[in-house]
């Protein structure tokens, strides 16, 4: 069985979430593919998570932290540069999952850290956490992939991770917090390129074997049709929003000129229907609200031009729509 080896050099989460998504659909299983990679600040979620739960979506917009949507499943996560994430690829007929744990234990130990595998999925040093992984399986490949955890900024894991708490009714998946901690507080000389380096020697070792690696970058983009297909993908609004389940968002305020209730029901990141309960004395404004909000993105951006357009079509009841406007985006801010 040989074996390849590839490096990327691109910190795009949605390039390397692509060429991931290349590597398990299109690169032929016949060897075991280790693949390295690490992203730029990123908070990227399970394919089944729903991002106005999970992150703070307009402090991750104001400060630039790309949004990304994986195809496999488990929690959130938030990436930067000091993540150094590893893929292996194999048959499915020749897949050993604890032959690729040993191979990151092996690759620490040559860094003087002893790792231990915690359940079923993640790493830890002692009682702390310092990797998690998540896996794919398909009829003739299998695929596992997961973050080392080497000099990440825990503080913007809160800054992140740690939503203001809207009132979402939400189907899907929840992230559970852990105790974790980074490789350098073991080694303080580790960073990304000696771990992908010890990372590499391990592979090779295991399997008694060598192999050339393979930087990527975007060039790879034109060189490889699929994966740009991927890419195209990984990057659209409908792929990293449109996929969020069914929920609902329910909220109430009083205003000088009423009370109003709100409920929103979104699926696939539009909202489907919306009911206003309200003592408003103008009539007009509910169904005003209601039918511009139907059938829109929940996007604060869209619901902020929909509503601001209304209210220059609607001058009489303009001060409540802008009213609403505020609260409403207000209420969407994580």
């Amino acid at each position: 069985m040989k074996l390849r080896i590839l490096k990327s050099a691109v910190t795009n989460p949605w390039f390397n979430l692509a060429t991931e998504d290349w590597i398990f659909n299109t690169l032929n299983p016949d060897s075991h593919t280790l693949f390295l990679w690490r992203n730029s600040e990123t908070v990227v979620i399970g394919r089944s998570q729903n991002p106005w739960v999970e992150c703070k979506i307009d402090k991750m917009e104001a400060d630039k932290v790309f949004l990304a949507r994986r195809q496999s499943g488990g929690g959130a996560v938030f990436h930067d540069l000091g993540n150094t994430n590893f893929t292996f690829l194999s048959p499915k007929d020749d897949y050993d999952q604890e032959a690729n744990f040993t191979i990151i234990i092996n690759a620490l130990k040559k860094l003087g850290i002893d790792a231990d595998l915690s359940g079923r999925n993640d790493m830890q040093v002692g009682d702390k956490k310092i990797s998690g992984s998540a896996f794919k399986h398909a009829a003739d490949r299998s695929f596992h992939h997961g973050t080392l955890l080497v000099h990440a900024n825990m503080q913007k894991l809160g800054d992140y991770l740690n939503p203001h708490p809207l009132k979402l009714k939400a189907k899907g998946i929840k992230s559970v917090r852990a105790r974790v901690a980074n490789l350098v507080e073991f080694n303080e000389n580790i960073n990304h390129e000696t771990l992908s380096d010890a990372i590499i020697e391990a592979f090779c070792e295991y399997y008694n074997d060598t192999a050339p690696v393979e930087e990527l970058d975007e060039a790879s983009l034109a060189k490889q049709p699929a994966l740009n297909k991927y890419y195209q993908q990984m990057a659209d609004w409908d792929w990293r929003f449109g996929k969020t389940p069914e929920f609902s968002h329910h909220i109430e305020t009083r205003f000088d000129w009423g009370i109003i209730d709100l409920h929103l029901d979104v699926k696939h990141a539009v909202i489907s229907e919306v009911v206003i309960f309200s003592d408003a004395l103008n009539v007009e404004l509910i169904d005003l609200l209601k039918e511009t909000l139907t059938d829109i993105k929940y996007d604060r951006h869209d619901i902020k031009a929909k509503l601001a357009k209304l209210g220059q079509a609607h001058l009489d009841v303009a001060a409540q729509i802008n009213d609403v406007s505020a609260w409403l985006l207000g209420e969407m801010e994580g």
